[in-house]
């Protein structure tokens, strides 16, 4: 089977995923609405599509902004396949939820600590990554060593499980720092709401067709 062929089938399974098709189908409907009164020229038809296009497109944004900084770990996807790892830490910072902002106590309800982490898989190159998380469920703040769950087909997925494997952490205590060196950042795919966005304008433009095609 050719390697690509899980890549495929893993993003074909998040544009036909029921929340997909469904924000798909909004988005459709928004852009539509604002086509059709562009083209046909109704005034009430153009406010109501510009009204919906704009608050689908804030919608989008705020999910798109919503913890996907550069260098930020996205969450596990449900279902989604899953593998453990031991990594380097290199850093712990305690920051505002919302801003990203630096702040003194992380253990304040606003605000999550980000681990700089070298994620170092038993397949493929060792990949550097931020991972948030709003306690230091590992001890990472006296410690230099840690587990990671992440995705492989998405390495940009990761999270801090609460109980790694005990194997696992008696790995990570033997990592090398040499095993971190040269880690690059995990190729990201498209951001939170991408999906129903891409789909969403190409239904709108079908339909719209469509519609100028029946009339």
């Amino acid at each position: 089977m050719n390697a690509s062929t899980p890549s495929l089938t893993s993003s074909v399974r998040r544009f036909v995923a029921p929340p997909a098709l469904a924000g798909a189908l909004v988005v459709a409907a928004a852009l539509a609405t604002l086509a059709q009164g562009i083209i046909g020229g109704t005034t009430w038809v153009l406010l109501v599509g510009l009204t919906a296009t704009a608050v689908v497109l804030a919608l989008l944004g705020s999910l798109a902004d919503s913890g996907y900084g550069p260098g930020v770990a996205s969450g596990l996807r449900s279902g989604g396949p899953r593998a453990h790892a031991p990594a380097v830490v290199h850093g712990v910072r305690a920051v505002h939820r919302s801003t990203g902002a630096a702040v003194v106590d992380g253990q304040r309800q606003s605000s999550v600590f980000v681990f700089d982490l070298t994620v170092v898989p038993d397949e493929g190159p060792a990949f550097r990554v931020a991972v948030r998380h709003p306690l230091d469920v590992q001890g990472l703040l006296h410690r230099t060593r840690a587990v990671v769950e992440y995705d492989p087909e998405q390495p940009w997925r990761v999270i801090l499980p609460n109980d790694p494997p005990r194997p696992l952490l008696a790995r990570a205590q033997l990592l090398d720092d040499e095993a971190a060196h040269g880690a690059s950042r995990p190729a990201r795919g498209l951001p939170p709401g991408a999906h129903p966005l891409v789909t969403g304008a190409i239904l709108a433009a079908l339909l719209t067709v469509l519609v100028r095609l029946a009339g």
